[in-house]
């Protein structure tokens, strides 16, 4: 299939991920005519786009990004898709490799994506971009865990700012030196 997705269907993008290299357009909210150009091979993803009238190139490795996604995408006038995107730490760098309204084939394509590019399988739970949630959902906050230090290589020394500190006297005496001539020598 080409980069522009099946005949009659607008909303499909389906990149073969035995076909690359591969170069396409992506949509991008901030560049300039909201669009820009991906290079996409095994080891390197190159996003060229215009901000402000100024052309700019990003060239990063495959490896730079945290792997493959499966999200949903919810327009308001057409009906739910699905995406596979290729995840970076950044989510303007994120990639759809294939979109589509039609979710028979997308576990395959999926996994065929990790395959080629060497790249682990995201889940939900992983991805940078949650689901959209209901507004009037609740949020269930809870207390936050202290940390475990049962296989700690440390755990059973004392803390260090024990160390720190002179220790306290418990009898109240102190130690007092009679008959004693000079504490500090001198030349």
């Amino acid at each position: 299939m080409g980069v522009d997705g099946t005949p009659g269907s607008s909303r499909a993008l389906r990149l073969d991920p035995f076909a690359l290299p591969v170069q396409f357009s992506a949509r991008d909210e901030r560049a300039d005519g909201r669009t820009r150009q991906v290079e996409l091979t095994r080891e390197r993803v190159v996003l060229r786009r215009t901000l402000g009238g100024m052309p700019m190139a990003v060239n990063l490795p495959v490896a730079n990004y945290r792997g493959l996604a499966i999200r949903m995408v919810i327009d308001e006038n057409a009906e739910p898709a699905v995406a596979i995107v290729l995840a970076h730490a950044d989510p303007g760098l994120d990639l759809q490799l294939c979109f589509t309204d039609q979710a028979d084939e997308i576990i395959q394509q999926w996994h065929d994506w990790a395959q080629v590019l060497g790249m682990p399988l995201l889940p939900a739970e992983q991805d940078n971009n949650p689901p959209a949630r209901d507004p009037n959902a609740t949020v269930r906050v809870e207390e936050v865990c202290p940390r475990r230090r049962r296989r700690n290589a440390i755990k059973a020394r004392r803390p260090s700012i024990l160390m720190r500190r002179a220790p306290k006297r418990l009898d109240g005496e102190m130690a007092v030196y009679r008959g004693e001539h000079e504490i500090i020598a001198r030349d």
